[in-house]
């Protein structure tokens, strides 16, 4: 019988570092062959974690989110795409309207791309005006035509233009977008002064080739998850996650190995597995990235109710050789509830780390907000808790009620609770990320490379935890 350990039960052991600023470590990582972040750092792919707002969110702070898949593939399917139209260098397909169309059909159409300008366009997408929320904001009858409202003194670009000229035009003619037009006048994208602003705000933000931010999204491995994930890469997905509880299981595999034949240019990631030999049968099966992880999660009671599962610090231990035999980056999923975990969860060869609680209490989580003793919290659940089963089956079959029998044979492997509200998703990150930097250069590590090499580990007893976290004090 083998010893098997968690962040808790050891610590790194400092060494001499040539490192004079922690600005100088470089935290860069992967979630799969070819993605990098350069903050290692992912929102789980939960209900109460993400969907568009802390994607983007995520995705401006270097990092990455994956939109759950505990949705319709409709829904799911915007979620992505409002990742990425929030930002772009060209905009390729512009929301248009028709000049015909009215005043009621344009301020719903802005609310629910949640845009504030559109543009206007004729037969074979010629650009005739541009209509902002501006020219609808003293407007009381919802049935004026746009044409009469739209603004016709149009200020446009040439396809292929640079962003410095680009910049300028928006700059001399005080104007907030560029369409680009073809000389006979189609339109065939638009430039907004909103996203070059976006791009001096967030120098280290992920993006794709075209300046989108990226964006990662969920699949299960029965039902409609071929068509699921054809929505999903056709919005611009750039990791599709094949999302399984037990992830070293044949029905995964296959699901892995269609997916990657289907679409062999997309990056997959599967799991979750806690082994050697689970990591080793997914890169087979074609997983560009693996998140190992099984029970380790703040809501998760796995463990308890099957009495199954490896203390996530010797499963990220065993599991991380896959990296270096098939370069396949291995995504530490749950167990962290501190920056000291996230270096420790590198260390112990991780590329990347998946969090759940840590970023639930933020403003950009969907969870929903209450109030208790005068103290601001924030919904967390498992997927695999008793709510969430419920929740799930409801939207399938579009009842609100579900039987009795039904109910009961639910056996729930986690559970639903409240995390302290914590504020915007950038503040934590950033407290993340310093303490990551600061604990690398206690490694004497620049990069996630050197931390793999350099790192050592000490098992420490419940005293020598104790004696790590604030003690004898008065409160």
């Amino acid at each position: 019988m083998q010893e098997a350990f968690t962040f808790s039960d050891v610590l790194l052991i400092p060494q001499r570092s040539s490192i004079s600023s922690r600005k100088d470590v470089d935290t860069r990582g992967r979630i799969s062959k070819n993605i990098f972040l350069q903050v290692p750092i992912i929102s789980s792919n939960m209900d109460t974690v993400t969907e568009s707002t802390m994607a983007i969110a995520m995705a401006r702070c270097g990092g990455l989110g994956l939109i759950h898949r505990y949705s319709t593939i409709q829904q799911e399917t915007e979620e992505v795409i409002r990742v990425k139209r929030a930002e772009s260098i060209v905009i390729d397909e512009p929301y248009t309207l028709s000049p015909d169309q009215t005043v009621a059909q344009a301020r719903e159409m802005m609310a629910h791309h949640q845009v504030g300008g559109l543009l206007v366009v004729g037969a074979a997408k010629k650009l005739l005006g541009v209509l902002t929320t501006r020219d609808l904001m003293f407007q009381n009858s919802s049935a004026k035509k746009v044409t009469e409202l739209m603004s016709k003194q149009l200020i446009t670009g040439k396809p292929g233009i640079d962003l410095e000229t680009a910049e300028k035009l928006l700059q001399d003619h005080k104007v907030e977008k560029l369409p680009l037009v073809e000389k006979n006048g189609t339109l065939v994208g638009l430039i907004t002064a909103k996203d070059l602003r976006k791009r001096k705000l967030y120098p280290r933000a992920s993006k794709d080739k075209k300046g989108r931010l990226l964006v990662g999204a969920s699949v299960g491995v029965v039902g409609d998850y071929l068509e699921r994930t054809a929505e999903i890469l056709k919005a611009g997905a750039d990791v599709v996650v094949v999302d399984v509880a037990h992830g070293h299981a044949d029905h995964v595999m296959k699901a892995v190995e269609t997916i990657k034949k289907k679409w062999p240019q997309s990056e997959v990631v599967a799991g979750n597995v806690a082994t050697y030999e689970g990591c080793r049968d997914l890169a087979a099966a074609g997983a560009d990235g693996i998140r190992v992880g099984v029970g380790p999660g703040a809501t998760c009671t796995t463990r308890i109710v099957t009495g199954s599962g490896v203390p996530q610090l010797s499963a990220l231990l065993d599991t991380a050789r896959i990296t270096q035999e098939k370069d396949v980056p291995v995504i530490a999923d749950g167990g962290i509830r501190d920056s000291g975990d996230i270096t420790k969860a590198l260390a112990a060869g991780a590329s990347s780390v998946m969090l759940g609680q840590l970023l639930a209490g933020t403003e950009e989580s969907p969870g929903w907000t209450v109030m208790k003793n005068g103290t601001k919290y924030k919904v967390y659940r498992g997927m695999a808790s008793l709510a969430a089963n419920l929740s799930r089956k409801q939207k399938e079959r579009g009842e609100e009620d579900l039987g009795e029998e039904e109910v009961a044979q639910i056996v729930p492997e986690g559970v639903e609770a409240m995390v302290p509200y914590r504020g915007q998703v950038e503040e934590v990150v950033r407290q993340l990320v310093g303490g990551l930097r600061s604990g690398m250069s206690y490694c004497g590590s620049k990069n996630l490379e050197e931390l793999w090499k350099k790192a050592k580990f000490a098992r420490i007893t419940p005293a020598g935890w104790f004696e790590s976290k604030p003690h004898a004090l008065e409160k």
